[in-house]
C-alpha cells in the first residue's frame, strides 16, 4: 500500500495505491464519511488490479474545501476525473461503494468513453429528491449553509470513536477501526474527526427519480451491482430492482452482509468483481 497526493480542483486529493503495477487499472471511490482505507480488504483479494482509492474532498486525508465552496454531489465527478487525468489514465474500471458508487455510476453516464467496467457496491445513481418536498429541502439546505458549523465534541479514545462509528453504521469492529486509522486526528482535548463537519449538511438540491433513470439508461459500460442481503434501509430493494432494470448491460449479485459487505465479507465481493472483469470491455 502506497500513499499518494493527486492534484484536485480546489486542493490536493489524498489517495492510496494498492497492488502497484498490476495489469488492470481501477479507480475506487468510497462512501459518505468513509475514506480510501475502506477498499483495503477488497484490494488484498484482487491482486491483478492496481487500485487507486482516493479520499474525496473533506474525507480522510484530503483537505477540507475552503469557505465559499460546498460539497455538491456533481462536483465529485470532477474529482474522479482529476484523479484519472493526474494518473494519466484515459480509461479505467470504476469501483464505488455507497456515495462513491453513486458518483461512479453518474460519471459512467456522463463520460462513457472513460469507463471500461462499472463495479458498484450498494449504490446505483444518487439519492433522489422526495416528490412534493423540493421547496422544503431547498429552504432547509440554504438555511443550514448559512449557519456556523461546529466541530463537535472530542472523543475520549479510539474505543469511543469505534463505538460512535458502529452506532452510525453496523460493521465488524475491526473494520471500523481500519476506517478510523484514516479519519482521526489528535486534538488538544482528545481525538477529533478528520472529516469536514459540513459534509453532514442537508443538500438543498437533488435530481428527481426520472432524471436519475435517464442517467442510468445512458451507462454504456458493463455494470456489476453488488447488494447486501441484510436490509438496513440504506439501499432499498425495490429501488435496486427499479433502477437496475434500466441498465443496458448490467448484472445484480446479492451477497451476505450489510452495507459495508465489501469490508466485512470481501472474498465474495472480490469473486464477483473478478468474474465481471473477465467479461469483454466495449471498444474505446
Amino acid at each position: 500500500m502506497q500513499s499518494l497526493e493527486l492534484p484536485g480542483r480546489v486542493s490536493p486529493l489524498a489517495a492510496l495505491r494498492f497492488n502497484a503495477g498490476a495489469p488492470r487499472r481501477v479507480l475506487a471511490l468510497h462512501g459518505w464519511l468513509d475514506n480510501a482505507m475502506s477498499f483495503a480488504p477488497l484490494a488484498a483479494r484482487l491482486p491483478d488490479c492496481e487500485i487507486i482509492a482516493i479520499d474525496l474532498p473533506g474525507h480522510g486525508h484530503s483537505g477540507h474545501l475552503p469557505a465559499g465552496h460546498g460539497y455538491h454531489f456533481i462536483d465529485y465527478l470532477d474529482d474522479a476525473l482529476d484523479a484519472m487525468d493526474a494518473l494519466g489514465w484515459p480509461r479505467c474500471h470504476l469501483l464505488g461503494h455507497s456515495l462513491g458508487g453513486a458518483v461512479a455510476s453518474t460519471l459512467a453516464a456522463a463520460c462513457p468513453q472513460r469507463v471500461d467496467h462499472l463495479l458498484l457496491i450498494e449504490a446505483l445513481g444518487p439519492l433522489a429528491g422526495t416528490p412534493g418536498k423540493a421547496a422544503e429541502a431547498l429552504r432547509q439546505g440554504i438555511e443550514a449553509r448559512r449557519r456556523p458549523v461546529g466541530a463537535g465534541r472530542a472523543l475520549r479514545d479510539l474505543d469511543s470513536a469505534v463505538a460512535a462509528r458502529l452506532r452510525a453504521t453496523p460493521m465488524q469492529p475491526d473494520n471500523a477501526r481500519l476506517l478510523l486509522t484514516r479519519n482521526l486526528i489528535d486534538g488538544e482535548d482528545g481525538l477529533r474527526w478528520r472529516s469536514d463537519p459540513r459534509l453532514r449538511l442537508t443538500s438543498p438540491l437533488r435530481a428527481d427519480e426520472a432524471s436519475i433513470g435517464e442517467w442510468i439508461a445512458a451507462i454504456e459500460a458493463p455494470t456489476l451491482l453488488i447488494v447486501a442481503d441484510r436490509h438496513d434501509g440504506l439501499f432499498e430493494y425495490d429501488l435496486v430492482a427499479r433502477r437496475s432494470a434500466g441498465l443496458r448491460n448490467g448484472r445484480v449479485v446479492r451477497l451476505p452482509g450489510a452495507h459495508h459487505l465489501h469490508m466485512d465479507h470481501p472474498e465474495p465481493c472480490a469473486a464477483a468483481i473478478r468474474q465481471a472483469l473477465a467479461e469483454p470491455t466495449p471498444p474505446a
